[in-house]
């Protein structure tokens, strides 16, 4: 419900955005006729099922069955509750929330409290204090600004046993609290001290912005100890579904047209002090696919810039090969010469020329195919046969024929080679690739009918999600009931009452919403209704439907509700009947069946 704000407010922040906007700053959407098409941020999808409807503002996945307006929205996304959710879309449209209402936002998990605390305590001690000097001074050698200190959080952690331990427990948190947070490590006596020690030390957000974790990078010489060190994983943290700056980048993205994905947070870093801002690092580790799907609900367009150097342009062939397995990304990669990584080379060759390679960055074709040369010695022709048959083989693979033309051209001039014999090896191994995915989808299809035939036990449906049988003239009616005065007057004068419990309540719902506001819109009515109400209201308002009707469709689609209320009586009735017969009962079987004859002639 919409609590304390009043509504009026609620109704001029929601109509003072646009929910494709707003949806835009967190998924990539693409426009699909009248629509918006893209990737579920709530669930992992390879086709996207997330539509938003910009005349109706709402949106619906079809997949998970999550829909609403854009307050509904950022409550999924961001965690938020309602009246957060308001005061932040009234922050996106400039407006101020009315005195009184906002201050008091849901509090922060413990966890997540106590990570901004040591983000703020650690980032106090490296920029004010005389401990945090010697890192101060690290940090400059590094070239960090005081500004790139402040944007990234960038903090210290003295060479103490227990500095933090000591302030947090100023703070009021219990003991399992400060065991659950990796913040600390555990003696066999149960005493804690502090896992970070004598290092500068990297927050690490979650999507929303809040630090989750840290990463310490070591600023002594002594190499006994771990040049890095990250939190370990906690309630909140999990680092393989997590991107370094993330927060910050998918807001780039939208003015920059793409994201860069890079090795360390370091590069991100390097990256934003030669003014690109939309950097994400996947922590030193191995990219994820669930991180794959984090950049492609942002952007389809992802550059890889990983470090230079063999394991670098290694990961980098791992990670084209880990991005060419999920449709519709526009992929380019970036290779540094002299075996540099991001962060050398900005400081070897300046900012301009690192934005000059950036720009030039390679097709993951022509990378992979690069890669895939310098494995042969293309000057010996055996040699130079076994790499232009595994070359077109890798161009067979693309579903773009212009782009299959274009590299084949270029597999011609490189190995002198004719292009009408490389076509000719081409269709053929086309052909081959055809017939093994042909095979793959029928094994595929004949497992998935083996699993359905299996599946034994129906889901339970939550009311008014796609999973549950829906009548459609039911949501005929109840469209026609909000969208039209006339309609709903005259289903109101034929007395005409919702079989089904819930719609009869948002019809009830929607006579008080529609007396008491001048402009009583849907948009605004869905924040008015109970949860367990408003996707009956989301599916319908999703589901084409004509505004325009005659009293004939009306008296159609009652007349089709009290057949559908008869075929639900005489089912009934017939399994009491097999019920009669089993127990030769003949004075109710005699009852029953009279009884379904009457209801077949007011059926028909």
């Amino acid at each position: 419900m919409a609590g304390r704000i009043p509504e009026q407010f609620i109704d001029e922040v929601r109509n003072s955005v646009d929910i494709v906007d707003v949806i835009s700053q967190y998924v990539s959407l693409e426009k699909k006729g009248k629509d918006y098409l893209g990737l579920c941020p709530f669930h992992q999808e390879k086709t996207p099922s997330f539509t938003v409807s910009e005349g109706k503002q709402f949106f619906k996945c079809f997949g998970c069955g999550k829909g609403g307006n854009v307050f509904k929205f950022l409550m999924y996304q961001d965690h938020l509750t309602f009246p957060e959710s308001v005061k932040k879309v009234a922050e996106l449209a400039h407006l101020q929330m009315p005195e009184g209402y906002g201050e008091a936002g849901k509090p922060l998990s413990p966890l997540k409290k106590m990570y901004r605390q040591a983000t703020e305590f650690y980032q106090h001690i490296l920029l004010t204090t005389k401990v945090g000097e010697r890192a101060l001074k690290y940090a400059r050698k590094r070239e960090l600004t005081d500004d790139l200190l402040k944007h990234f959080k960038v903090g210290y952690a003295p060479d103490s046993d227990n500095i933090l331990l000591t302030y947090l427990k100023q703070k009021d948190y219990t003991d399992d609290d400060l065991r659950e947070s990796g913040l600390f490590v555990e003696s066999q006596d149960g005493q804690l001290f502090d896992r970070f020690r004598d290092r500068l030390m990297f927050p690490l957000g979650d999507e929303s912005g809040y630090t989750v974790g840290f990463s310490g990078r070591r600023i002594s010489n002594d190499k006994t100890i771990a040049k890095y060190m990250n939190s370990p994983e906690t309630k909140i943290f999990n680092k393989s579904k997590l991107l370094f700056h993330f927060a910050e980048a998918k807001k780039a993205a939208r003015s920059e047209k793409h994201l860069i994905l890079y090795e360390g947070y370091m590069d991100v870093i390097a990256a934003y002090k030669a003014g690109i801002q939309s950097g994400v690092a996947s922590m030193g580790t191995s990219l994820t696919t669930e991180q794959v799907y984090m950049l492609r609900r942002i952007t389809p367009n992802i550059l890889v810039n990983y470090d230079g150097d063999p394991p670098g342009i290694h990961a980098a062939e791992r990670a084209t090969k880990l991005f060419g397995q999920v449709q519709g990304f526009n992929l380019g990669i970036i290779v540094l010469p002299e075996n540099l990584d991001p962060d050398e080379y900005v400081k070897k060759y300046g900012k301009e020329k690192y934005r000059a390679e950036v720009a030039g960055a390679l097709s993951s074709t022509d990378f992979l195919l690069e890669r895939l040369a310098n494995q042969y010695n293309l000057h010996n022709d055996r040699e130079k046969l076994a790499y232009i048959t595994a070359a077109v083989q890798m161009i067979a693979g693309l579903n773009d024929p212009v782009a299959a033309d274009l590299y084949l051209d270029k597999l011609a001039r490189q190995t002198g080679v004719t292009r009408e014999s490389l076509k000719v090896t081409f269709v053929r191994e086309r052909r081959k690739l055809q017939r093994a995915r042909n095979h793959q989808q029928a094994y595929q299809a004949s497992t998935l009918m083996e699993n359905v035939s299996e599946s034994a036990e129906p889901k339970e449906a939550q009311a008014g999600t796609d999973s549950e049988t829906r009548n459609p003239a039911l949501d005929r009616l109840l469209y026609l009931f909000i969208h039209s005065d006339e309609a709903r007057d005259y289903l109101l004068s034929q007395q005409f009452l919702f079989p089904d419990e819930r719609y009869a309540k948002l019809a009830e719902f929607w006579l008080k919403y529609h007396q008491t506001h001048d402009e009583a819109e849907v948009k605004g009515f869905i924040d008015f209704i109970p949860e367990e109400l408003q996707g009956i209201i989301i599916n319908m308002e999703m589901i084409p439907m004509p505004p325009d009707y005659s009293k004939r469709e009306l008296d159609d689609q009652l007349r089709a509700l009290e057949k559908s209320k008869i075929d639900e009586q005489l089912n009934d009735l017939l399994n009491q009947l097999k019920e009669a017969q089993r127990k030769q009962d003949n004075s109710l079987e005699l009852e029953i069946a009279q009884k379904v004859i009457a209801l077949r002639r007011k059926k028909f």
